[in-house]
This record gives C-alpha cells, sequence and structure tokens, in this order.
C-alpha cells in the first residue's frame, strides 16, 4: 500500500491510522488484538493511541489502551513493522496533566513501558499548556529524541496561532519541530481546520491526521434517530448533529455510496483522504465488519463528481 510522509520526518504512514481510544475499552483485549492484526494484515501500518486512553470509563485511570498494544507486540512481534503515536500532557487520574519538562520525559518513560517498546515513533503534545514555556516542552522532547526515545513530535488541539507560535519557537531555538497536527475535523466539522489551519499546514509541510474522522459514528450513518442514539456508547455525541446540515450530509454519503458500491464510512474516510495535505485520518473500531469498512476506504478513489458533492452537502 502507498505510504504517505508525515511531515519533514522520516516517517512514512499507509492512509489511515488505527484509533486506539478504543482497545481496553469497547473492545476487549481479545478483540483488540483480532482488531490489530487485521490492521497491519490489510497493509496498514500506524496505530494512535495516548497515555490517557481510557480515563474516561469507571475504574481506569489511562494508559489502559497502551497496555494492550503493548501486549499485543510482545505477543506479535514486528516492531519495525508499525508505525505507534502516543500523547502526552492530558490530565491521567494518577500523575495530572501539562508538558512540563519533568512531567513529559516521567511520562514519555511510563508510555515506554507499557507499549513494550525503546522508542516511540511519533510522540504528540495533545493539547497545548499555557502554562509551561513552549520552550521548555520542546527541549524535553528534543532530550527523548537524542536518546532514541522518540523519532518524531507531533501537536495535537492546536489552533493556528498556537501552532505557528511553536514552530516560530523550534525555528529560533534550533529545537525540534512538530511534524505532526492532529486536529478535530471531518466532513462535518470543517470550518475549524480549514479557515486557519489548513494555510499553515499546507505552507511549513505539516503531516495532518484528523481525529474524529467519522465524527464519533455519524458519519457511518447509523445514528439517523433519536431512536438510534443507544446504538453504542457514543451515540449521544450525534445528537447535536441530527440537523439540517448534517442530513443533507447523510443524504450525499448516502448517494456517493451507493454509486460507489461503498458504504458511508469508507466514502467519509475516502474524503478526508483527499483532502489537500492530509497525511491519514484515524478511525476506530469496535469489531470486525466495523474495521473492514476503515480499511476500504484506502481501496476507493472519489471522483470529481462524487468530491463536489460531498463539498456542497457540507459546507460550513
Amino acid at each position: 500500500m502507498q505510504k504517505r510522509k508525515l511531515g519533514n520526518s522520516e516517517i512514512e504512514i499507509a492512509p489511515l491510522m488505527l484509533g486506539g481510544n478504543v482497545l481496553g475499552w469497547t473492545a476487549d483485549e481479545a478483540m483488540s488484538f483480532r482488531l490489530l492484526d487485521r490492521f497491519v494484515a490489510a497493509g496498514l501500518n500506524a496505530i494512535d493511541t495516548a497515555d490517557m486512553y481510557s480515563s474516561w470509563v469507571p475504574g481506569h485511570k489511562g494508559g489502559e489502551s497502551e497496555t494492550v498494544i503493548g501486549k499485543w507486540l510482545k505477543t506479535r512481534g514486528g516492531r519495525d513493522r508499525v508505525i505507534i503515536a502516543t500523547k502526552v500532557g492530558w490530565d491521567r487520574k494518577d500523575s495530572g496533566g501539562g508538558l512540563s519538562r519533568d512531567l513529559i520525559l516521567k511520562n514519555a518513560e511510563a508510555s515506554l513501558k507499557r507499549l513494550q517498546t525503546d522508542y516511540i515513533d511519533l510522540y504528540q503534545a495533545h493539547h497545548f499548556d499555557k502554562a509551561t514555556p513552549i520552550e521548555e516542552s520542546l527541549a524535553a522532547f528534543r532530550t527523548l529524541v537524542e536518546q532514541g526515545k522518540a523519532r518524531a513530535i507531533g501537536a495535537s488541539n492546536y489552533d493556528a496561532a498556537r501552532l505557528a507560535e511553536a514552530l516560530g519557537v523550534s525555528a529560533g531555538k534550533g529545537l525540534p519541530r512538530y511534524e505532526s497536527l492532529q486536529p478535530h475535523y471531518n466532513l462535518y466539522e470543517r470550518a475549524g481546520y480549514e479557515r486557519e489551519l489548513e494555510p499553515l499546514v499546507l505552507k511549513e509541510k505539516i503531516g495532518v491526521v484528523p481525529y474524529y474522522a467519522l465524527a464519533s459514528g455519524f458519519l457511518t450513518g447509523k445514528y439517523r434517530s433519536a431512536a438510534d442514539f443507544g446504538k453504542s456508547p457514543r451515540g449521544g455525541g450525534a445528537r447535536s448533529k441530527l440537523n439540517e446540515r448534517g442530513l443533507r450530509i447523510l443524504a450525499a454519503l448516502d448517494e456517493v455510496s451507493a454509486r460507489a458500491g461503498s458504504k458511508p464510512a469508507s466514502v467519509a474516510l475516502a474524503w478526508l483522504m483527499a483532502r489537500p495535505g492530509i497525511t491519514a485520518p484515524i478511525a476506530s473500531a469496535t469489531n470486525l465488519d466495523q474495521l473492514e469498512e476503515l480499511i476500504a476506504a484506502t481501496r476507493l478513489k472519489l471522483d470529481a463528481k462524487a468530491i463536489k458533492a460531498l463539498d456542497a452537502a457540507s459546507a460550513p
């Protein structure tokens, strides 16, 4: 499968990342192993997680996803076949949050231990930390890069001003720069990214790996009325999208899917993959049937008519 370079780094990934937020949560360990096995067997190679997944679950403290991935890596081997991306900085129940030097270095060691690996391919700041100077955070990331514990660094949930500021500090201080951005971006959520972030990442050649690529399942088409919200733990998140625009997007997905002989989820991901500057959208699955719809997106090339229809229906 053709791979895409992540920013100016040496990392190359296939055009879809597997979201690890569900691993060890709505996908138990056995199912997580099956999902990871199938994902890699399909020629895909990048897995996204975070040190705080899944701390929102009662009884969890964060790190459950990394732990499952680590067990899978140890069992299956082949560490060099996969790209592991994880994140630091979000509040954890056991260590707090932020991007101070001490926290980054301490939590990196904890992530490496849970992942049962010597290095993280892409280590990302989970969100901007107003309390810590950017230079301090980037210097900590530099230490990890110099130690061979991180190959590249990225930013998640940064707005354009903060990303530009961080890039300026990197250039001015000779520090590693964020080679990727992980924004909230999909066929429904367009304006926030396209207005300011898209021009910046294209100019700076930053890789983009958007999360919520399927809008928490809304773009799969399974939530079309209030009666559908109980179909999954994330169903309630679709409530705000069941409006005139949301229904128009679903109708366009249905039309394009029918013409392409595909599923709405595959079409929604293929639309993202075709957007300028997008390296690979992130999407998660809790069973193998869902995963096949994600994988199918990598084989789907939308024609100009399909893209125009989706653009028009989802226009911010």
